[in-house]
């Protein structure tokens, strides 16, 4: 199973979808599956958006979980 850290990563920083939808140009149905780790498929460029505004690399923004 694949966890995305994103809901982490916002929590830290205080941040609600609409600021990182405002800040990556990310489309708020595409943070919101992520943010609540529904996301079935997801983009590289929605990655690379994602990993530049948090300054995190691939690996610490999703990790690979048994289960």
């Amino acid at each position: 199973m694949i966890r995305c850290n994103l809901s982490t990563m916002m929590g830290a920083r205080k941040l609600k979808v609409s600021d990182v939808e405002r800040e990556t140009g990310l489309h708020r149905h595409k943070i919101t599956a992520l943010y609540k780790e529904t996301a079935v498929k997801v983009d590289l460029d929605t990655i690379d958006k994602l990993c530049e505004f948090f300054d995190c690399s691939v690996g610490e923004l999703f990790e690979k979980v048994a289960g």
